[in-house]
């Protein structure tokens, strides 16, 4: 089930000391051939790619954030000052996901599409695809980032049985018919999916599903969601986690469940950061804090210490898989978070909360703030649907309430609302909902 196990079973403290050479020749790449790197280090006081130093200096380096790649975009640079390789070089131009205003353009050369599929691999290998098992996939990955799932999957051999979202009968009928072995969605079209059989009779834990595939939230990690989804398919649940700028799937959990190996190693290096200040976390058990990465050997447009905006919690103990690397479960997105009275709470968070209240609640919440902006004051609204066939009661309203302050320090407003109010997703779930 390792795709590369010599570099995966690598002791992960020697991976510093194999990354550097690399590293050092990205960062003369970047001075060379990158405006926008030249311009910003020199900017920062590095005038020359030694000055700069090596993998132990690279702390002292700047952010890159997202929003600093867009306003370098123009009609004479699509892609941004970041591109580092004439377009003739380039063999592959993925899209950003979002819905509104210009996409972000994203260019591979062709080592770059196959270090990203080899990333990516090295990912879905973890989480049990493997040569001749058939996988259904129902994102709408084409012309977006998630595309390069699709060569993944047939570098591992698998049989790709893409679908899409849209049609969820089509997808169930293709469950039934085709007999895959793993599904690939998001945990909350596969928490809908579970709901729409249940509604039409149809035995899924009887289906020939034996796996499910996480990816595109957070969710498949939380506790209370997961043992759902487990019961409700008869299926094992791992995640799957990765980031468009950087590469597809940096992350794969393995069979025993305990948080999403990296698997970029030797082509990606990766950090920790505490959100609020910046400062560098160590790598070690038990630790959170946001991901940043640094490509080591990308070309077309490789970046520098770019925020994901990810909050994980990280594991690092012996795994029983004999993969060496670090293992992250995702907390929630810092750009998705809201700040009361001081505290940080992610939504994610609270869903996984209110769904220990499992039997009685559907899975499904909705957080409506009452004010623009991250900072909100007490207490936060949330809109809790109930199981279906369940009664509203204040007594639960009050013991979720609670349970809330008493795991997250937030107090809150809890809504009961009658089963199906809140919308379902076949993509990625909205928990927050303003006016």
């Amino acid at each position: 089930m390792i795709q590369d196990p010599d570099i995966e079973t690598l002791a992960w403290e020697r991976q510093k000391g194999r990354d550097e050479a690399p590293y050092r020749a990205q960062l003369s790449y970047l001075f060379e051939r990158s405006r926008f790197y030249r311009h910003k280090l020199m900017k920062a006081g590095f005038a020359t790619p030694d000055a700069v130093g090596g993998l132990d200096d690279i702390a002292a380096l700047p952010f890159t954030e997202k929003d600093e790649l867009r306003v370098t975009r123009s009609d004479a640079d699509p892609i941004g000052t970041h591109l580092a390789a004439p377009m003739e070089d380039v063999v592959r131009v993925f899209s950003t996901s979002g819905t509104t205003g210009t996409p972000s353009y994203i260019p591979l050369t062709a080592r770059d599409l196959d270090d990203w599929v080899t990333i990516s691999a090295r990912s879905y290998a973890a989480t049990g695809l493997s040569r001749g098992k058939r996988v259904v996939s129902t994102y709408n990955a084409g012309p977006f980032v998630a595309g390069a799932a699709l060569d993944a999957f047939n570098r591992l051999g698998a049989c790709h049985i893409p679908v899409g979202t849209g049609n969820t009968e089509r997808l169930m009928t293709a469950v039934r018919l085709l007999h895959p072995h793993v599904l690939a969605c998001t945990p909350s079209y596969a928490l809908h999916l579970a709901e729409w059989a249940g509604d039409r009779g149809i035995d899924i834990a009887g289906s020939s599903v034996e796996r499910i595939m996480v990816a595109g939230e957070p969710g498949g990690g939380e506790a209370a969601m997961r043992a759902r989804l487990q019961d409700a398919w008869g299926a094992t649940v791992c995640e799957a986690m990765g980031i468009g700028d950087i590469s597809v799937s940096l992350w794969g959990e393995c069979e025993a469940q305990t948080g999403m190996h990296f698997s970029g190693r030797g082509l990606v290096h990766v950090e920790l950061i505490d959100p609020d200040t910046g400062a560098p976390v160590p790598i070690e058990d038990g630790a959170q804090g946001e991901l940043v990465y640094s490509h080591l050997r990308h070309r077309a447009a490789p970046l520098l210490r770019f925020r994901s905006r990810d909050h994980v919690q990280v594991r690092t103990g012996t795994c029983a898989c004999g993969r060496t690397a670090p293992r992250v479960r995702c907390i929630g997105r810092t750009d998705d978070m809201l700040i009361v009275r001081g505290v940080n709470v992610f939504p994610s968070a609270v869903r996984e909360v209110v769904n220990g209240f499992a039997p009685h609640v559907s899975g499904l919440i909705a957080i409506r703030p009452t004010a623009p902006g991250v900072k909100q004051e007490p207490p936060l609204p949330v809109t809790v649907e109930l199981a279906e066939g369940a009664e509203k009661s204040p007594e639960l309203a009050e013991r979720i309430m609670r349970r809330i302050r008493e795991t997250l320090v937030v107090t809150t407003r809890i809504d009961l609302v009658d089963w199906g109010s809140l919308p379902r997703s076949e993509y990625k779930s909205k928990l927050v909902e303003r006016n």
